[in-house]
């Protein structure tokens, strides 16, 4: 068998997108006498004091010392003076054990975080944290999608080891063709393909990133497209709009649902009442959004029909009739291909009175540039194909699946799914749905039973986690045919594996291959540099600002103009290195910085017998005031964090001990 992987750094666009910065996980932290990094609840509640939130756990109680025979000769405790905040112009802050604890029952905070924390393998050394500094573990735990400049040794030898699983996978009888690409965010990272295109043909050579292959089930994704694209245009209402609105005669037998039909008066977005109007109850109706996410409750097909049927919507309406639910609309997931094929065709005849394959050609294919899909397979077609084998070896025949088509009937290359990737995960040039549509697409919508083959579904995506990210997929089944369609998106990463055979029943490859992909993608995300944005005037925020006059920090200018924060104070130095006392706030408009931490960092950093959130901090908005008649912001708040008031003062105090 011949084949061929290649590290790829193909764009795809012609124009990459500004990487915007990420969003978060905050890990907060609580009180003393119950919280700890893993594994036991915790309580806490309050106001958030703001970085670094430092956590005293008491130590065992010890035998109480002897009287000091000289008071005077013991040394005085740390006291702060500075200007400006009171008449006096002076004051002191006693820096004792009893202050820390003090500090610690003002940052009490909210509850409930600490569930996100994963550990990772990885340690960060004691060398480098700070005399009373432990390892502990490194965040960001999702680092933040970034633009990354090509090539990258961990990616490389990642992409590597996916090239073995995959051509190992090849088999002459049953798996003779297979083709694969890697997508991160709009760069095609590596091609493989691997095997012969006709394994029948000792001239055949192997198949290419354009070797047209059945994609079966990925059919299903477009419909679902056509369902966003038709809500966002406002054709139709709501994604949760029952059948019902689109089609005047539709029925079907409900024998699992609570409320008898003949009771209910439908509104929008799922809701009905009773008749009298008193009672709201959710909708147990046949949905829009429910039959594109395998929770419509409808049969796998329509009864006295096989998937060649080739019928018209109507009769099939008209089938339904006298046919019953298989479930509670929205209480199970049950795979459905009349689902998909019924939403296609009443969305195409009943909304916006075109043919189901010409929309898709028109508002799909011809605007993503995918040039190679399509749904009719002509002669002259097939001479692009992967012959698709049954797994004795045998060709198998090209059905035509008649109406439901919509369901499985399509064919593509890695190519055109690659383009379809960039748009889905937001970072192809070519645009089709609005990015809050996209989100809501790829955000899974129930969980399944255990005996359903993901652990949640979507529209129209089987979801499973995988090392701690949600990966949303398609798969994809046909005679002689199998086809992978899968999504990361925290990670903008996409795998597409198209087979013209059967796929292994005893391993998953697309699980396989993240598991090489994604920690090199993590790793190269973390090592890359960050575009970080200063302010179009710096002096309106330098200088020194005060929490209650209990923390104290600076901000300055660094040397590439963005903005640097330090926290300093007695025994902060001591107690805290200075790289984890140091952000930088990265600007993003009017007043509003976001903290950063350009590097890893340890999660929770242990200070001897005390612990300091750096989680807590890293993404959090910073919201300047307004500034002062000599041009100085006043102070700002940090309200992700509960924390306000955090005001300017003259100059930097002086401590003294």
């Amino acid at each position: 068998m011949g084949g061929t992987g290649a590290p790829m750094a193909q764009d795809y666009s012609t124009v990459r997108e500004k990487s915007e910065m990420g969003v978060h996980v905050w890990v907060h932290v609580s009180s003393p006498a119950r919280e700890t990094l893993h594994g036991t609840p915790f309580t806490a509640s309050g106001s958030f004091l703001l970085w670094p939130v430092i956590h005293q756990v008491p130590p065992p109680a010890a035998p109480a010392p002897a009287p000091d025979p000289d008071p005077a000769s013991s040394p005085s405790p740390a006291v702060v003076k500075f200007e400006g905040l009171t008449k006096t112009n002076k004051m002191k802050v006693k820096w004792t054990q009893l202050g820390l604890v003090f500090f610690l029952v003002l940052s009490l905070v909210m509850t409930g975080c600490f569930f996100w924390q994963y550990q990772l393998p990885k340690l960060l050394p004691d060398e480098g944290m700070g005399r009373n500094a432990k390892a502990e573990m490194i965040c960001p735990r999702f680092p933040e999608a970034l633009q990354l400049e090509h090539p990258i040794a961990s990616l490389k030898e990642a992409l590597e080891k996916v090239d073995v699983l995959l051509r190992q996978s090849i088999n002459p009888i049953s798996l003779p063709s297979l083709s694969a690409i890697v997508i991160l965010n709009d760069t095609v990272l590596w091609t493989g393909n691997f095997g012969k295109r006709n394994a029948s043909d000792p001239l055949s050579g192997p198949p290419n990133e354009y070797t047209i292959y059945r994609i079966a089930s990925l059919s299903k994704i477009f419909p679902t497209l056509m369902l966003y694209k038709l809500w966002e245009d406002g054709k139709i209402g709501s994604l949760d709009d029952p059948l019902e609105k689109y089609v005047d005669n539709f029925t079907i037998k409900n024998p699992l649902g609570r409320t008898r039909d003949s009771e209910l008066k439908y509104v929008t977005d799922g809701l009905i009442f009773l008749d009298s109007g008193e009672v709201q109850i959710r909708s147990s109706s046949v949905t829009l959004r429910r039959m594109a996410s395998q929770l419509s409750g409808l049969p796998r097909r329509l009864r006295a029909t096989s998937l060649l049927w080739k019928g018209k919507t109507q009769t099939a309406i008209n089938l339904l009739q006298d046919d019953v639910l298989v479930a509670d609309p929205g209480t199970k997931c049950h795979y459905s291909n009349l689902a998909f094929s019924l939403l296609a065709h009443v969305m195409a005849e009943r909304v916006v009175a075109v043919d189901y394959q010409r929309w898709i050609t028109d508002n799909i294919l011809d605007r993503l540039g995918m040039e190679d899909t399509g749904f009719d397979i002509t002669p002259g077609l097939q001479g692009q194909m992967a012959v698709g084998v049954y797994s004795n070896g045998k060709p198998a025949p090209l059905y035509d699946l008649g109406w439901y088509r919509p369901s499985g009937q399509m064919f593509s290359t890695a190519a055109d799914l690659a383009k379809l990737a960039m748009m889905l995960l937001g970072a192809y040039h070519r645009k089709m749905l609005e990015p809050d549509s996209l989100k809501i697409m790829l955000t899974p919508l129930f969980r399944c039973d255990k005996d359903y083959f993901a652990n949640r579904t979507g529209t129209p995506w089987e979801v499973n986690e995988l090392m701690g990210y949600e990966m949303v997929r398609k798969d994809g089944d046909l005679d002689g045919y199998s086809a992978t369609f899968s999504l990361v998106p925290r990670l903008k990463l996409g795998l597409v594996v198209l087979m013209a055979g059967s796929r292994s029943q005893n391993q998953d490859l697309v699980t396989k291959a993240y598991n090489h992909i994604i920690p090199a993608v993590e790793k190269a995300f973390r090592e890359a540099k960050k575009v970080l944005y200063p302010p179009p005037k710096p002096e309106p925020f330098i200088g020194f600002f005060t929490y209650s006059n209990i923390t104290f920090y600076e901000i300055k200018v660094g040397p590439d103009g963005v903005l640097i924060m330090q926290q300093f104070g007695p025994q902060i130095e001591e107690l805290i290195p200075e790289k984890y006392r140091t952000i930088k706030l990265n600007y993003l408009v009017d007043r509003v910085f976001r903290v950063v931490f350009e590097r890893e960092y340890p999660c929770v950093l242990k200070v001897g017998t005390a612990s300091v959130s750096l989680e807590a901090q890293d993404g959090q908005l910073f919201n300047f005031y307004t500034f002062d008649k000599s041009g100085l912001s006043t102070g700002f708040d940090a309200p992700g964090l509960n924390t306000y008031n955090v005001v300017r003062i003259a100059r930097r105090p002086s401590f003294a001990t």
